[in-house]
């Protein structure tokens, strides 16, 4: 019978998942040797005829760079997410080029802007462009009558909003660590699957395993919302008993930690009468490094993730924690100083399906269990909009006289726009939503798909909740 998997949006996701799965597999077993991660290229490309690349042994030497992926990664590398530069040679060179609808006209408006002298003519009048004297100011394609001149960039650039992603020298991508924020947007579009995040999940198994069975320490998951987007084979009940069949004492929806934060950003908002949203990492590290101006102004509480793990171990302190989610940068976020008390591990949907998948257990045939932490608020407060309507909603039940006027942000251009027109005085806004992903975190780039009907899912989800508040919800945890 063939193997059951959630529905993946491309193949270059399924070759990462095919790869996570047998090294997860082998950490079940305690039998991480030479030999048997050796043999894992061979088990998934074991024919003599290459299907991806040029050759079998180019497809196995990259399968082995996923694998040490698998493993962590790169240990000298601080950036969660890195490039696989033998993966990364498909591409052409980026910049601009003259393309076939060049007429070889008379007046060579592309030659006479360009101050560097990249431009040039063949014996056929067409425009050529020295890319060595290039420095791709654009003027050329400006000038162009035809539109013959474009600036090819390849997707992994075209995808990166803050301009991290360049082509080193030996033509493969390049990420400015300084720059990056580790959104995993690159990680999605990359064509290849030559850019990718680093996987813990060989951290979160030995978490697990050396719990015992939960007798040495309880091995709470904390699950973010967007997980019922994902499943296609399996109910989300399904996916919660299988969670504690692998090992998990408890499964605990991160919409909780979303309530407890909509309540306090609340209280900071009415406060401070301006504030820009704390929740998605990789938007805080955007406003830190290009807006540093505005740092004052990011909300000085965590994410709901932090603050719910924090609460978990302030409630038993013999645990660990594991974010399960669909975000990349949270993989960067719980390495920080303030969260790493708080949480052991994170890994993402597809690193979930592994796990299941190392264990040979198919969710599909076990029984439901519930999932009823949160509020429909708090269940929605990583679609974009979300969030804004948690903390309108925060500020009703608390009988606070302030009024929200949020500016939305879906994605990181919009970001920019917001952060801009309030660093020039303009912006007519008080609330600041900033998601890096476009849709919020149902577009992260650890998502197994990116559906609108993910959107949709997240709702439906909500709405089962929909007659408890914010503040019911926080209070019967606490309880």
């Amino acid at each position: 019978m063939a193997e059951k998997v959630w529905k993946f949006d491309t193949k270059a996701q399924r070759l990462k998942y095919r790869v996570l799965r047998e090294v997860a597999r082998e950490a079940w077993r305690d039998n991480l040797t030479y030999e048997a991660l050796a043999d894992i290229p061979m088990r998934i490309a074991p024919g003599k005829v290459p299907t991806m690349r040029c050759c079998i042994y180019k497809e196995r030497a990259i399968l082995g760079e996923r694998i040490k992926l698998a493993m962590g990664g790169d240990k000298q590398n601080p950036n969660v997410i890195e490039v696989i530069e033998i993966a990364c040679d498909e591409c052409p060179s980026s910049g601009y080029e003259v393309i076939g609808v060049c007429r070889g006209c008379l007046s060579h408006r592309c030659k006479a802007v360009c101050k560097q002298g990249a431009v040039t003519f063949d014996s056929n009048h067409v425009a050529h462009i020295d890319k060595s004297k290039c420095i791709e100011c654009g003027m050329c394609a400006k000038a162009c009558p035809f539109g013959a001149i474009i600036n090819h960039k390849r997707p992994c650039e075209m995808a990166c909003k803050v301009n991290a992603i360049s082509e080193s020298e030996d033509h493969s991508a390049q990420i400015n660590n300084d720059k990056c924020i580790k959104c995993g947007a690159c990680v999605y579009q990359c064509p290849f699957g030559a850019i990718s995040d680093k996987s813990y999940i060989l951290d979160a198994i030995d978490i697990i395993k050396k719990s015992d069975n939960n007798k040495n320490y309880k091995v709470y998951a904390i699950v973010a919302p967007t997980v019922v987007g994902q499943f296609n084979y399996a109910t989300l009940g399904q996916g919660i008993s299988g969670m504690k069949q692998i090992g998990f004492f408890s499964v605990v929806e991160a919409a909780l930690g979303a309530d407890m934060v909509a309540l306090k950003e609340a209280e900071e908002l009415a406060e401070k009468d301006f504030l820009t949203s704390s929740c998605c990492p990789a938007f805080v590290d955007y406003v830190k490094q290009n807006f540093p101006e505005l740092a004052e102004h990011i909300s000085h509480n965590y994410s709901p993730m932090a603050v719910l793990a924090k609460w978990i171990k302030q409630h038993d302190d013999n645990c660990k924690v594991i974010f399960i989610g669909p975000c990349t940068a949270k993989k960067d976020e719980y390495k920080k100083e303030g969260v790493r008390e708080w949480v052991d591990c994170v890994i993402t949907f597809e690193e979930l399906q592994a796990l299941f998948a190392g264990r040979d257990l198919d969710i599909a045939q076990l029984e439901e269990s519930s999932l009823s932490n949160a509020s429909y608020f708090g269940r929605i407060f990583g679609k974009s909009g979300g969030l804004s309507q948690a903390v309108k909603q925060a500020l009703k039940e608390q009988n606070t006289q302030f009024e929200v006027n949020p500016v939305i942000c879906s994605g990181i251009e919009e970001c920019k726009i917001a952060l801009l027109k309030k660093k020039k005085g303009v912006l007519d806004a008080n609330f600041i939503e900033g998601m890096a992903c476009l849709g919020g975190c149902i577009g992260g780039g650890g998502c197994i798909t990116h559906s609108p009907k993910v959107a949709v899912e997240i709702e439906k989800f909500g709405k089962m909740q929909k007659g408890i508040s914010i503040s019911e919800s926080v209070s019967k945890a606490k309880t």
